[in-house]
């Protein structure tokens, strides 16, 4: 089963980010989904993706003070000058294209398809062939390389970055570098968090604050003087 999840990761990361515009958009929560009914006729169960009764219900503290660490941390971040560089990202100079983005997009496109694709099914098919530790190096990998296509081009959208980094063909290779470590740090800790907290929920809830408290405070950055 496992080198089946793999190879099927492989093939939605390339389908999302080297065909059209629609195969881009819809190819990573589809595949979420057919990968869930696939997994559970193979045998994989909800408990071993945390998405039992009872594993979400013990996830709920975990979310909520998830949430409430990333919003403190990301005002913080963006009150201050020497930092609020790194959230100015093209993509969200907008506050009605960063709402859009934290309220929609960014849960149905993102946090909700990569959980249940990582966290959910690759995390609980790992733990099924090797131990905890293993299991959170591995994953956290995966998810750290899942990222190289979508970090392309990062720094020339960031104005942050590429004052840090420059825009030229290695401020781009140190961009890609740097998002597959933070990213695979982050899958590290939401690989844990779904582990202690026994529940998808958990992760989910993190994920998604990452993402879009960081959307709303970029779009706050621009709003703010440099």
């Amino acid at each position: 089963m496992l080198a089946g999840v793999v190879v099927f990761l492989v093939a939605t990361n390339v389908v999302a980010h080297f065909t059209g515009h629609w195969a881009g958009i819809v190819a990573v929560p589809l595949a979420a989904v057919l990968l869930v009914a696939a997994t559970r006729l193979a045998g994989l169960r909800w408990r071993e993706m945390g998405l039992s009764r009872s594993e979400l219900r013990a996830g709920v503290p975990y979310a909520v003070a998830a949430v409430v660490v990333v919003f403190a941390v990301v005002s913080v971040a963006v009150a201050i000058p020497a930092t609020r560089q790194f959230f100015l990202s093209d993509r969200y100079d907008s506050a009605s294209e960063a709402a859009l983005a934290a309220l929609v997009v960014i849960p149905l496109q993102t946090v909700l398809p990569e959980e249940l694709l990582f966290r959910g099914i690759l995390q609980g098919t790992l733990a099924r062939l090797f131990g905890v530790r293993a299991t959170l190096g591995l994953g956290a990998l995966a998810f750290g390389l899942w990222h190289i296509s979508s970090s392309l081009g990062l720094t020339s959208g960031n104005a942050g970055l590429s004052g840090v980094l420059g825009s030229g063909t290695l401020g781009q290779v140190a961009g890609i570098l740097g998002a597959v470590v933070a990213t695979a740090a982050a899958g590290l800790v939401l690989g844990w968090l779904r582990y202690r907290a026994d529940s998808l929920l958990a992760p989910i809830a993190l994920h998604w604050a990452l993402n879009a408290i960081g959307a709303i405070g970029a779009a706050v950055a621009w709003q703010l003087p440099s």
